[in-house]
């Protein structure tokens, strides 16, 4: 096992036993005891999620949070729920996964020069965490990015996981304050300066039921982002 793998796998264990906030971790044990209908006979992870992906990765996908019945039962970000499945064949589409496909964490899913991450760890109740739980966890969020030396594009899906790249390049040193001051919008692309080690970012709408039910988001739309995202590696 190589140095940054050892890393890594620390990290993520970390990341998965963590208990600093106090109504999320209520709140995703009672959502695993109580469960969903559907899932009644499986057992929930429950747990903070870690990432997952190719640990060479050039491209890092960053989401808000887990699913109440997605990767907080499965165990893995953006598994077991519609949202997963959508981005899934969008990232399949651009080549960045071997399966459109996103059930469990034993499905046979791998991820190509990408990796997924959240803003937060634990599922949020009515997937909204307070600003004080997004602080809470990102130090989760650097810590993991960090052990991830290759990103070069960011793919930010919704305004808050937009916001958290922002707060993760000021902790970098670099600055948001350009002119015009980047704002959150579907497929707006962004490259702070700062030389090859600064990521540039790609804004996506969230791929919630609310979004892709209605439309606001297609598939044709998250695909076009992916495969802007492996345009713009260097």
């Amino acid at each position: 096992m190589s140095a940054r793998g050892s890393t890594l796998e620390r990290i993520q264990r970390q990341v998965a036993t963590c208990s600093v906030c106090t109504r999320l971790r209520t709140y995703c044990t009672r959502i695993a005891q109580e469960k969903r209908a559907a899932y009644r006979d499986e057992t929930y992870w429950g747990r903070p999620v870690p990432g997952f992906g190719d640990p060479r990765a050039r491209v890092l996908v960053l989401g808000l949070a887990p699913g109440a019945h997605g990767a907080n039962r499965t165990g893995r970000m953006f598994t077991g729920d519609s949202s997963g499945m959508f981005l899934m064949r969008a990232m399949h589409a651009a080549g960045f996964a071997n399966k459109p496909l996103s059930h469990d964490r034993h499905d046979g899913l791998e991820l190509r020069d990408a990796y997924i991450l959240a803003a937060v760890r634990c599922a949020p109740p009515d997937n909204k965490p307070t600003t004080e739980e997004i602080a809470a966890c990102q130090a989760h969020l650097i810590a993991e990015w960090n052990a991830l030396p290759r990103i070069q594009v960011v793919v930010a899906l919704g305004r808050l996981a937009f916001d958290a790249y922002w707060r993760v390049m000021k902790t970098r040193g670099i600055s948001m304050s350009s002119r015009p001051k980047p704002v959150f919008g579907h497929g707006l692309a962004y490259a702070p300066q700062g030389g090859p080690a600064v990521p540039s970012v790609i804004a996506s709408y969230h791929p919630s039921q609310q979004n892709t039910f209605t439309g606001k988001l297609t598939p044709e739309m998250l695909e076009a982002v992916f495969r802007e995202a492996a345009r713009q590696l260097r």
